[in-house]
């Protein structure tokens, strides 16, 4: 089975630009992919443009020999745009030969190991009362995994002040945990926005056992920067929703640094190098949490993964999925996709990722020019997003 075309489209669908990649062989079936580069989709387009030039005409199923000529065709390897180019093509390639061979992806990967997907859910930035009553209306729907946003990363101003944030959202976390209970699990994600001293100062303002996890406190370009602060703090922390490969990985498992891989399966080269990651993480009893914010090819091939993986703890999920795309354009495009069943993902059984897409849409849909917010200190200065 020789591909015969791939075709990158950077389309604006719900509140944000998706990059779709489709895959056609010369048997008639085609593969769906997506990138997860979010704010650089165009960058992308242009990696994956390329890679059509020499990858036409290559047998399909020879997922994992593609992925290495891929990586290492250039003499610059690796890196984030390439990464994400090459994910999309590997979900794509997976998503063919499960259709040709009547399986699920998750059968190209091992096989399952669970019937459903626990997820965890978020609420909207921290606000006070109002917010535990937003974590109560979670609970109350079935969610035992709950994820916070930090206080006052976003006022409408672009101004993001971590040492004005780290007490109030201390503050909220201590009074979450009294209202909420032990029996939830409780995580904020502060986005890398602070310094190795401030997620320190943060996590010493509150008792020991308030948050069960720590999502990426700090930037993750330095491993000794994360284990200065491993010695500061008994928080399990969750990271590596930027990471572009194993190797960014493997300082942070080998050392023992962090709790959770928040892998991203759109940015970290698709299937064939998420299982490698899920198990060299195995070994070092590093539990998966996939990140998943983006569309629902995404999330699809995320529940692939999430069952043909042990160590997995939950997937993220947005609380209103289901609701947010019904009687929308976004519907419409995607006539089959992962719906919740409550607070989980039922893994699917049928051939492929599980998804139908509306091309005859999907040919209509526009890119938009977006941009993250770029936040700066009170004194000028630019700080993370």
């Amino acid at each position: 089975m020789k591909i015969t075309a791939i075709k990158p489209y950077p389309v604006w669908i719900g509140h944000r630009n998706q990059l779709i990649v489709k895959v056609e062989t010369d048997a008639g079936v085609v593969g769906w992919g997506e990138s997860g580069l979010s704010g650089r989709e165009r960058a992308v387009v242009g990696a994956i443009e390329h890679y059509r030039e020499f990858l036409i005409g290559r047998d399909a199923f020879q997922i994992g020999a593609i992925w290495q000529e891929l990586y290492r065709s250039q003499y610059f390897e690796g890196g984030r745009v390439l990464l994400a180019a090459q994910s999309a093509i590997d979900i794509a390639l997976h998503d063919i030969k499960g259709k040709a061979l009547g399986v699920p992806v998750y059968e190209l990967l091992g096989g399952k190991h669970r019937d459903v997907i626990p997820t965890f859910a978020s609420t909207p930035a921290i606000a006070g009362a109002e917010t535990i009553d937003a974590a109560r209306a979670l609970i109350e729907r079935g969610w035992n995994a709950i994820r916070f946003f930090p206080a006052a990363w976003d006022n409408g101003d672009g101004i993001f002040e971590p040492r004005e944030s780290i007490g109030k959202t201390a503050r909220f976390l201590v009074q979450a945990r009294e209202a909420l209970g032990d029996e939830v699990v409780l995580g904020i994600d502060y986005h890398h926005r602070l310094s190795v001293a401030e997620a320190a100062s943060f996590c010493q303002k509150m008792p020991s056992g308030t948050l069960d996890f720590l999502e990426e406190p700090i930037r993750d370009e330095t491993p000794e920067a994360y284990e200065a602060l491993r010695k500061l703090t008994d928080v399990p922390f969750a990271i590596g929703e930027e990471f572009a490969s194993k190797w960014q990985f493997r300082p942070y498992i080998e050392r023992d640094i962090h709790q959770f891989n928040r892998l991203d399966l759109c940015n970290v080269g698709g299937f064939t190098e998420a299982m490698k990651v899920a198990g060299w993480s195995e070994a070092h009893y590093v539990d998966m949490m996939p990140h998943n914010p983006l569309g629902p090819i995404c999330t699809a091939a995320t529940i692939h993964f999430s069952a043909a993986v042990a160590n997995f703890a939950w997937l993220e999920t947005r609380a209103n999925a289901t609701d947010l795309y019904a009687g929308t354009p976004t519907a419409e495009l995607f006539p089959q996709m992962p719906e919740l069943d409550g607070v989980v993902f039922k893994v699917p059984d049928g051939p492929g990722l599980g998804i139908e897409i509306n091309e005859k849409l999907l040919a209509d849909a526009r890119f938009e020019f977006w941009e993250a917010p770029h936040l700066r200190r009170r004194d000028g200065s630019v700080t993370n997003w």
